[in-house]
């Protein structure tokens, strides 16, 4: 059985809220004893094991030494292949265009739960990153917040997206609109690109219109992270 490594308070915590029959079994070190009892409880009544840990078997038990003191275990969280026929409702959809960083992945899905986003659409393939536990660890909880779905033909999807929702993809070009300037009487699926080449050619020619984020200083740019945040915030995103 697949599984899912998630560590952090807020993490762990937005497991149980969400998925809490997923988890397998729970671990906690003595520092986070008092965090983790409402957990050891849920764990225990599904007659479930869940250990205190010293330092170096929960470094082990996590994978990381990042794990905040408290790691839960679960069955690993299916994503699903979306269906253009039926594509999620909402204001806006994210879409991940060959984003590499688990890390970066994880950031974007804070941002994203932090606006009230519902819905993350990962394009499938060598170098995309899916949810792992790297991402679930820095989206603090995230994650679990998002409706997930995946695609191995991003161009495709973006195409029947089309009726549903206005395709803008976020780039550097100076052609593109300001993101002050994008018409907002429609929902939006946003296209957030690659840590270094940003969007592929043929997604940025599938979405219908183009947005970037007009800076005033010397850098070129922001981490994808950040633009995330930036264009999540500026959009209204889920409100």
């Amino acid at each position: 059985m697949k599984t899912d490594t998630i560590c952090g308070t807020q993490a762990v915590a937005a497991l149980f809220t969400r998925r809490p029959d997923d988890v397998l079994r729970l671990f906690y070190t003595k520092a986070a004893r008092e965090q983790a009892g409402p957990f050891c409880a849920i764990v225990a009544a599904a007659r479930k094991p869940y250990r205190m840990l010293d330092a170096e078997e929960m470094a082990k038990a996590a994978g990381t030494q990042h794990h905040a003191g408290i790691v839960a275990v679960a069955k690993a969280r299916h994503v699903a292949i979306l269906d253009t026929a039926n594509p999620p409702v909402g204001k806006l959809l994210l879409v991940l265009d060959g984003i590499g960083n688990p890390h970066n992945l994880g950031a974007i899905a804070r941002s994203a739960a932090f606006f009230g986003v519902k819905a993350l659409l990962i394009g499938e393939g060598p170098g995309h990153a899916l949810p792992s536990d790297a991402a679930y660890r820095t989206a603090e909880g995230g994650l679990e917040y998002l409706d997930l779905y995946r695609t191995r033909d991003l161009p495709r999807v973006i195409r029947a997206l089309e009726p549903h929702y206005r395709t803008v993809a976020a780039t550097l070009s100076r052609d593109a609109a300001a993101l002050a300037d994008l018409p907002r009487d429609r929902p939006v699926a946003l296209v957030l690109g690659n840590e270094e080449n940003g969007i592929s050619p043929e997604v940025a020619e599938a979405c219908r219109r183009q947005v970037r984020i007009v800076g005033r200083g010397q850098v070129q740019s922001l981490n994808v992270a950040q633009a995330a945040a930036v264009l999540l915030a500026g959009l209204g995103a889920g409100s």
